[in-house]
C-alpha cells in the first residue's frame, strides 16, 4: 500500500508536532508549559497511532490509541493537580 502525498504531508505535520511538543517539555520555562506540552505529546501520539491503524488496516491499533490516549488523559490531570497543589 502506497501513501498519496496528502498522508504523507499529515504524518510530516504530525511528527513535527511531536518534535516539537518534546523541545517545549524538555525547553520550557514553567511546569505548566511543560504539562501542556505532555498534553500535546499525548494528542499527536495518538493521532501518530491511528494513523498507523489506517495505515495497516488494524483495529487493534485504534484500541491501543483510545487506551493510550484515555491513560495519557487522566495522567496529565495527576501531574497538573500536583503541580496546582504546590502553588497553595
Amino acid at each position: 500500500m502506497t501513501l498519496n502525498p496528502i498522508e504523507i504531508l499529515a504524518a510530516i505535520f504530525v511528527g513535527l508536532a511531536l518534535l516539537l511538543a518534546l523541545l517545549r517539555m524538555l525547553l520550557g520555562p514553567s511546569p505548566a508549559d511543560r504539562v501542556i506540552s505532555a498534553d500535546t505529546l499525548s494528542v499527536s501520539t495518538a493521532a501518530a497511532l491511528t494513523a498507523v491503524a489506517a495505515y495497516f488496516d488494524s483495529e487493534f491499533f485504534l484500541d491501543v490509541a483510545l487506551v493510550y490516549a484515555a491513560v495519557a488523559f487522566i495522567g496529565v490531570i495527576a501531574i497538573a493537580r500536583v503541580i496546582e497543589e504546590d502553588r497553595s
